[in-house]
């Protein structure tokens, strides 16, 4: 199983790091051994910063389309990832640490990837931190859509049923600190709240 992760799909996330939107999806690809379901997140660890990023994701079925949802934290270290970009190097060691990938509870979804960005319809990703809202959107607002990253990868990718698509990070991206509490929601537009993640740091 791998995880295939898209970056700056929102285009207000890619503004407020300082980066151009792609013209087309750009990935980045998380070992499984990442994931981490229940627990704190490890943050102390860290010299740098990590910094969270709530994401839709998308469990993929034989014909690669969406057959479960879930809400997920990219967990960056930002610093580690500057540094990194500076040198013109792979991020890996940014992007793929231990636990950087928690992933809330999945479920069965029946729809297209469209239903999943439709404005009437579609789905919103909230993230509190230390009871402070600090990312919000619909996924309405991607401006590189589900549709078109999976269409990228079927190009050249090996990716196969059971294979999870980490659809991007609206803005509001920032540092977790020890302590922090953290509550991450993927909710319909009339509040029904599909996935969760509710945790603290250490």
């Amino acid at each position: 199983m791998a995880l295939w992760c898209t970056i700056r799909t929102f285009s207000k996330h890619a503004i407020e790091l300082g980066n151009q939107q792609p013209p087309s999806p750009v990935f980045f690809v998380k070992p499984n051994n990442c994931i981490q379901r229940t627990g704190q997140i490890p943050v102390s660890n860290h010299i740098g910063e990590v910094h969270h990023e709530i994401e839709c994701v998308l469990r993929l079925n034989q014909q690669f389309e969406p057959e479960a949802i879930a809400v997920g934290l990219d967990l960056t270290d930002r610093l580690v990832q500057s540094e990194l970009r500076s040198e013109q190097l792979p991020w890996t060691k940014g992007k793929c640490f231990k636990s950087s990938a928690y992933i809330g509870g999945f479920r069965d979804w029946h729809g297209s990837f469209e239903d999943l960005v439709s404005e009437e319809s579609g789905f919103k990703l909230n993230l509190w931190v230390n009871n402070t809202l600090v990312q919000s959107a619909p996924l309405s607002e991607m401006t590189i859509t589900p549709r078109a990253q999976i269409e990228e990868l079927k190009t050249w990718a090996p990716i196969a049923a059971g294979d999870y698509l980490f659809t991007g990070t609206p803005s509001g991206v920032g540092q977790l600190h020890p302590n922090d509490s953290v509550y991450a929601t993927l909710e319909d537009r009339e509040g029904t709240i599909f996935s969760s993640i509710e945790t603290r740091c250490k």
